[in-house]
């Protein structure tokens, strides 16, 4: 169908990102995409629901705003968190504050794009469908693999930190292999970290010679190498990873349009500030003894505590990402196979498509952690291959797609537009750099006298 020019217009003046005005969509944005046509409404319409997830059967759009609020800290406040006080005492507190408050309002200006995006093409399910609006089923392709990649990374990184906490918890009775989860509860980083920070602040760390006679080393300003530099910003990219997730919980809304952004800027904020509190603290009790995941840093009993209260946020971290990443695979089998019509049916065919979905999943995702068993590296890793470009990347892309007629109409696109350049030139810089960094560290570690994991697939202790 041939847009109108009034349409062309309206759709034109809604490409505006200067514009807040969440009460205009453009009335009829119609594509071909996948199998059938979508129709987007106005808010005020009693319909808004334009995609799959309210068709076919009972509508799965059920979010309100304070459900997706829950959803999105499960999402990002997890095993990130675990590593940043360790950023602190790679960079300093000075260049690592400065750190973690840069790149999460990065990371919040580049969820804000997502929404953006979303606001014209409500149909999509997720970020990979939003690339297929840009470049085309190529790019579709291209990012579907990339998206794969990032989820069973991140539900790897959750199953290398369960391997971590049971080798603490028995002083390495249990090998290193791991494949069980159970009812995740995203809260529990949070009180994990907490005790952590009593017990660092009542007795010290637990490698400690003797407390009387310490006295901490705190690095206002770090002396790090390039690549230990590099390897701590990765880690906190790592913390601020859940815009992967962000467009999928959009399809999942009431009503998207209206409550996203309110629920990004609680996200965002609460956040930053979390981050940055909880690394200072954690840093300065643990001075030179700073561990990552900063769970180990305090006494073997008090860190046998901390990782049995921090498991249920270790599954719900690996729980939500394999959540995405199987829904994944079930929506373009049951698309591929003509089935779209039951996707939210219960039906044989969906329900058969669906176990074989999260099975295949995490049969990739157990022999991922395995050959990547140490924590640091497998956060590094994932941020340099895939975050960089579902965090900053791929959301520059859509900025330039839906602006890219007005990109110098004054001094304000002009400095957008030089940003999301910087942007796309970090995601590849990220890309080369960051893989370098990442692996070299990895195999430094293998190589190390004093290791005990010798390679993949080890049953060496990596607490």
């Amino acid at each position: 169908m041939e847009p109108t020019r009034e349409m062309q217009m309206k759709e034109s003046q809604f490409h505006d990102s200067s514009s807040d005005n969440e009460a205009t969509k453009p009335e009829l944005v119609s594509h071909n995409h996948g199998t059938q046509d979508f129709q987007a409404v106005s808010p005020e319409s009693e319909d808004n629901t334009t995609n799959i997830y309210s068709q076919g059967g009972k509508s799965f759009r059920t979010l309100g705003r304070w459900d997706t609020i829950f959803i999105l800290f499960a999402n990002q406040i997890g095993l990130g968190i675990l590593s940043l006080p360790s950023t602190l005492k790679t960079l300093g507190v000075v260049p690592g504050v400065i750190a973690l408050i840069g790149i999460g309002i990065i990371s919040w200006y580049t969820a804000y794009e997502l929404l953006q995006f979303y606001r014209i093409h409500p149909q999509v399910l997720n970020i990979v469908e939003m690339t297929g609006f840009v470049g085309g089923p190529w790019l579709e392709a291209v990012a579907g693999v990339m998206m794969m990649i990032q989820v069973i990374f991140v539900a790897a990184s959750a199953i290398v930190t369960l391997s971590i906490a049971l080798n603490t918890i028995s002083s390495h009775a249990a090998c290193t292999f791991v494949s069980k989860l159970g009812i995740p509860n995203a809260v529990s980083v949070l009180s994990a970290v907490m005790l952590v920070m009593i017990a660092l602040g009542v007795s010290g760390p637990g490698k400690v010679p003797s407390l009387a006679d310490w006295h901490r080393e705190i690095k206002v300003v770090g002396t790090p190498s390039f690549r230990e530099g590099l390897n701590a910003c990765l880690k906190i990219v790592f913390a601020y990873a859940a815009n992967l997730s962000f467009v999928g919980y959009m399809a999942e809304m009431k009503d998207p349009i209206k409550d996203f952004k309110f629920c990004l800027a609680f996200l965002e904020g609460c956040s930053i500030l979390m981050y940055v509190v909880f690394a200072i603290i954690l840093y300065c009790l643990g001075g030179e003894y700073t561990t990552s995941p900063i769970l180990g840093a305090t006494s073997p009993t008090l860190a046998k505590a901390a990782y049995g209260v921090a498991l249920p946020a270790i599954f719900a971290t690996g729980l939500a990402y394999g959540h995405i990443g199987a829904k994944y695979i079930f929506v373009n089998v049951m698309r591929w196979t003509g089935a779209v019509h039951e996707v939210t049916s219960n039906t044989a065919r969906s329900w058969g498509v669906w176990v074989a979905s999260v099975t295949g999943f995490w049969i990739v995702v157990f022999i991922l952690s395995n050959a990547i068993p140490v924590f640091d590296s497998i956060l590094s890793i994932t941020s340099a291959t895939t975050i960089s470009w579902f965090t900053y990347g791929f959301s520059a892309v859509f900025w330039f797609n839906i602006n890219r007629k007005s990109l110098f109409q004054d001094w304000k696109k002009s400095c957008l537009t030089v940003l999301n350049v910087l942007l796309v030139i970090m995601s590849l810089f990220m890309n080369a750099a960051g893989l370098w960094a990442s692996i070299t560290e990895l195999l430094d570690l293998f190589n190390a006298d004093d290791s005990s994991i010798r390679g993949v697939f080890s049953c060496g202790s990596n607490a």
